[in-house]
């Protein structure tokens, strides 16, 4: 009997040891791991961060494949010039030229805009029809664009409302993605959940006077 236990006391004082072991590898590596990400985020997100002012600024979030394919829908029978606001790696820039609009995406990360036009000069799509701008969106005037796309945090939609209030003409189309801009009345939208695209006529939202 004294013998059986002693088994059992060693087979478990060996799994303790075995698994006290284990906890430094699965530490290393979860701190590997969340340096990593870092990394991607201070390279992709932080220089774009570091210039804009703390109200202002808004995460790098890059929208999905399903995301860009609702804001195309929401886009058919438009024509004009198109502009993405915070445009990111340049994929819905890239997806809404080859359906013929005339598009310049605003970034204010450079590292972003590089990689954007890399892959726009891979995929053989001049300039005339996908630009990418290093450029800060709020202080860049928008009257010129009958398209406006949208990706951004939820925290400055309000500020850039009254913005595009300001600036953009009344047969031009705002779409937004994810999130909706609070106040403004509905056109259209496509998609659910955080997929979701919601497209604005600006002929529809009030505008203060001038």
């Amino acid at each position: 009997m004294e013998d059986s236990v002693e088994v059992i006391l060693q087979d478990k004082r060996s799994w303790v040891s075995h698994r006290s072991q284990d906890r430094p590898v699965i530490t290393a590596a979860s701190g590997a791991l969340l340096m990593g990400c870092y990394g991607l985020w201070s390279v992709f997100a932080l220089p774009g961060f570091r210039r804009v002012p703390v109200h202002l600024k808004v995460p790098y979030l890059p929208s999905s494949g399903v995301q860009t394919q609702n804001i195309m829908r929401l886009l058919r029978g438009r024509a004009g010039r198109l502009v993405d606001l915070g445009s990111g790696d340049g994929r819905l820039v890239l997806t809404a030229s080859s359906l013929g609009f005339q598009c310049t995406g605003y970034e204010i990360n450079s590292i972003l805009v590089s990689y954007a036009r890399v892959k726009a000069r891979l995929m053989g799509i001049p300039t005339t029809r996908a630009r990418f701008v290093n450029e800060d969106l709020w202080k860049t005037n928008l009257s010129g664009y009958k398209n406006v796309t949208v990706f951004l945090a939820p925290g400055v939609m309000e500020v850039l409302a009254k913005k595009l209030e300001k600036e953009l003409g009344d047969d031009t189309r705002v779409i937004a993605c994810r999130y909706p801009f609070p106040d403004w009345p509905v056109a259209e939208t496509e998609g659910r959940g955080l997929d979701q695209a919601w497209a604005y006529d600006m002929t529809s939202v009030c505008k203060p006077s001038t």
